[in-house]
C-alpha cells in the first residue's frame, strides 16, 4: 500500500444471505451460521469486483440508485462487513456516520450520548470533555442536549451525529445521506468542518443522492449499480449515469 493512499479495494466481492433481513440478517451475518450454507438459491452478490484506491485527503462521492450496494460498500471500508473475496487496506482510524442519529442510546440525553461514543471510539473522559463544548456548540441544539434522545427530531439526531463524529477527528471520514440534513447554516459549518479535516490529510468519502453535495465537495465521484462501480470517477460520466438510473 503506497504511503500516500488512505484506502485500497481490489477485486472486493461481498455476498448477502437471500430472504433475510433486519436483526435475524445480522444475527446470520455476525455469527457466520448462513456460510454454512452458501449457494445460489440462498446467496447474492451484494458487491462484485470493486477495485478503487483514494488518496489521502481525497474527498470521493459514491452515487446510485437505491439498492444498489452504495451503503453496504462504506460498511466494507468501515470494518464492519468482511470481504468474501478480494482484498481492502484502509490507512488510519476510520469512523462511520450512517443514517439520522444512527447509533445513539434512545433513552440517554445528547450529553451522555457524546460521551458514550467518545468511550467507544477509545477517548478518555478528560478528552471528551475538552471536546463537548465545542461539539454542543457545533450541533446548535444546546437547549436540548440534557433531553432524552428519543425526544429529538430526525434533523436534531443527524446534525448531534454529524458534531460528534467529525470532532474525532477521524483520519477517514465515511458518511452516508446525512450532508442534506439541517438548515442552509448547518449545512455550511457542515461542509466547512470537513475542509478542515481535509487540510489536516482526512480522506471523507460521502454516499449522497444530492447532486449539488457531490458537485460541491468530491474531487472524484463513482456510479454504482448492481453491486458494481460502473464510472471512471469522472463526476459528469457518474451525473449522467445517476440520472439514466432515475429513468
Amino acid at each position: 500500500m503506497i504511503e500516500n493512499t488512505a484506502i485500497f479495494i481490489e477485486n472486493l466481492a461481498l455476498d448477502y444471505p437471500r430472504n433475510k433481513k433486519g436483526v435475524g440478517m445480522l444475527r446470520e451475518f455476525l455469527t457466520g451460521r448462513f456460510r454454512k450454507k452458501k449457494s445460489k438459491e440462498h446467496m447474492f452478490r451484494a458487491l462484485n469486483n470493486i477495485n478503487l484506491k483514494i488518496n489521502k485527503g481525497e474527498v470521493v462521492g459514491i452515487m446510485g440508485p437505491n439498492g444498489s450496494g452504495k451503503s453496504t460498500l462504506l460498511r466494507v471500508i468501515a470494518g464492519i462487513y468482511a470481504p468474501d473475496n478480494g482484498s481492502i487496506k484502509v490507512r488510519g482510524k476510520t469512523t462511520l456516520l450512517a443514517g439520522i442519529g444512527a447509533g445513539f442510546q434512545q433513552d440517554l440525553t445528547g450529553r451522555e450520548n457524546i460521551n458514550l461514543t467518545g468511550s467507544i471510539y477509545g477517548f478518555t473522559q478528560k478528552e471528551i470533555s475538552n471536546m463537548e463544548e465545542h461539539i454542543i456548540d457545533f450541533s446548535g441544539i444546546r437547549d436540548f442536549i440534557d433531553d432524552p434522545i428519543r425526544t429529538y427530531s430526525a434533523g436534531m439526531r443527524a446534525r448531534l451525529g454529524f458534531a460528534i463524529i467529525s470532532n474525532l477527528e477521524p483520519d477517514v471520514l465515511l458518511l452516508d445521506e446525512v450532508m442534506s440534513v439541517g438548515d442552509h447554516e448547518f449545512r455550511k459549518k457542515s461542509r466547512e468542518r470537513i475542509e478542515e479535516l481535509i487540510k489536516g490529510d482526512a480522506t471523507v468519502v460521502i454516499v449522497s443522492h444530492s447532486k449539488s453535495i457531490i458537485k460541491s465537495m468530491c474531487d472524484r465521484v463513482y456510479g454504482v449499480s448492481n453491486g458494481e462501480i460502473v464510472t471512471d470517477g469522472d463526476l459528469e460520466s457518474a451525473f449522467e449515469f445517476y440520472e439514466s438510473e432515475k429513468e
